[in-house]
Formats: C-alpha cells, sequence, structure tokens
C-alpha cells in the first residue's frame, strides 16, 4: 500500500486540479484605454471529447477586437451597431465586434482533452479601470463548457463554478494614452 500512495495522491492532485479548471487569460491585468493583447489559455476538452469550438463574447466598452488566425480553425467574428459610435484615427467606428468564434476545420484540428492550446485577440481596453470578464463558450462533439459566470456584488471569482475568463483593468498612468 505504500508504494502506491505516491501514485494516489497525485491522481487525487490531478483529479482535483482537473475539477477546477476553467478557461483562463495568460496576462490577467492590463492598463484601462490601452491595447490588449487577450490570449485564452485551453487547457481540456469536455471529458475525453476534443474541443471543437471556442466562441469569446467581446465584454462591453472593448473596441476594435480582431482575432488572430489558427490554423486548421476557420475564423468568425461578428459585429454589431453600436449604439454610441466612437472615433477610431479620424474615422467614426459605428460598429464593431461582439463575439469571436473559432471552429476547427476538421476532426483531426480540433484539440485533443490531452493536449493544451491557446486562441488569441488584440482590442483596445476600455477607459475606465476595473474588473472586466471574458464569457468563453468551449463546444465537444459530446459536451460543452460555458464559462461564462460573473461574480455577483461580494461573491469571489474562484468560487464560481464556471468563471468566465477575468481582467483586472489598471488605471493609465499619466496623459500619454493613445486613445482609440
Amino acid at each position: 500500500m505504500q508504494r502506491h500512495l505516491p501514485m494516489l495522491i497525485c491522481s487525487l492532485a490531478l483529479a482535483s486540479l482537473a475539477a477546477q479548471a476553467h478557461v483562463t487569460l495568460e496576462y490577467p491585468i492590463a492598463t484601462a484605454g490601452q491595447g490588449y493583447k487577450a490570449t485564452f489559455k485551453i487547457g481540456h476538452g469536455c471529458g475525453p471529447s476534443p474541443t471543437r469550438m471556442v466562441e469569446v463574447d467581446i465584454p462591453a466598452g472593448v473596441r476594435g477586437a480582431r482575432p488572430m488566425p489558427k490554423h486548421g480553425w476557420t475564423l468568425e467574428v461578428v459585429r454589431e451597431k453600436l449604439e454610441q459610435p466612437y472615433l477610431s484615427h479620424g474615422r467614426t467606428i459605428h460598429e464593431d465586434t461582439t463575439r469571436i468564434r473559432w471552429t476547427a476545420r476538421t476532426e483531426a484540428d480540433m484539440l485533443s482533452s490531452a493536449h493544451y492550446d491557446e486562441f488569441v485577440l488584440v482590442g483596445t481596453m476600455p477607459q475606465q479601470a476595473g474588473k472586466l470578464y471574458w464569457p468563453v463558450r468551449q463546444l465537444c462533439p459530446q459536451g460543452r463548457h460555458d464559462w461564462t459566470d460573473v461574480p455577483a456584488a461580494g461573491q469571489a471569482w474562484r468560487d464560481l463554478k464556471s468563471p468566465a475568463a477575468e481582467l483586472e483593468l489598471m488605471p493609465a498612468a499619466g496623459s500619454s494614452v493613445h486613445h482609440h
């Protein structure tokens, strides 16, 4: 029994990590009003089923979101008309990205549950410092994970069952902010 104890402890630790696994951002801190590269880390599928689609909702106030293409995956960028247009480089922007979806082209391109990958986009963060939540949906041939829970007032992000990816926006320093 004693020689199996380390294996048992390791198995329990891995099971605990798997139960708490969720989609997170590689860099969970950004500067308000600045450009940001959001890298969503996908560490598992839906049980043994591979990931065939990753969909990210763009939080309100994020401007000009653009995805990084992935080999073997198609991109869909959903844009919607803005209630409040904004200026960017001398142009009035009337519609902007609200959702980005990566879908594996073939079964062979799907992200195996045994592997890890990243899905990347860039955009300009809102001017206001604070917490920003990125709902992410992960679809598999058998199952799905909706990482869309946002904490209520006084609730801890880590206590959520299926937390949206969390980004802390820090105030911009000085007045050298490049506004879009």
